[in-house]
């Protein structure tokens, strides 16, 4: 397993920005696919965006496809998660996880999970 802590969270009004970001200890990120989840009270929590092991391939759910960026930077052992266009159906804790998948689409496919960060957008 690797250790994850995300950061960047906030409150933000709708139509900005913020970038969050997973740093990762334990173990180097090549390792494991990541992913961003998301979930606000009263729902499951939902996949928001995934990549590769070396970042070739990304899924985004298409509530967040043209707004939301997925990048990492194995170098630095950094998942980054860039949000633009925000909406305040965005609000909810977010999580960064790592899996041993290609390609993890599911929370089942993901063994290390961060304690997430909280995001807000006011409308």
């Amino acid at each position: 397993q690797v250790q994850l802590v995300e950061s960047g969270g906030g409150l933000v009004q709708a139509g900005g920005s913020l970038r969050l970001s997973c740093a990762a200890s334990g173990r180097t990120v090549s390792s494991f696919a990541m992913g961003w989840f998301r979930q606000a009270p009263g729902t499951e929590r939902e996949l928001v965006a995934a990549i590769s092991r070396i970042g070739r391939t990304t899924y985004y759910a298409n509530s967040v496809k043209g707004r939301f960026t997925i990048s990492r930077d194995n170098a630095k052992n950094t998942l980054y998660l860039q949000m633009n266009s925000l909406k305040p159906e965005d609000t909810a804790e977010y999580y960064c996880a790592a899996g041993s998948s290609t390609l993890g689409l599911t929370t089942s496919q993901y063994d290390s999970w961060g304690q997430g960060t909280q995001v807000t957008v006011s409308s």
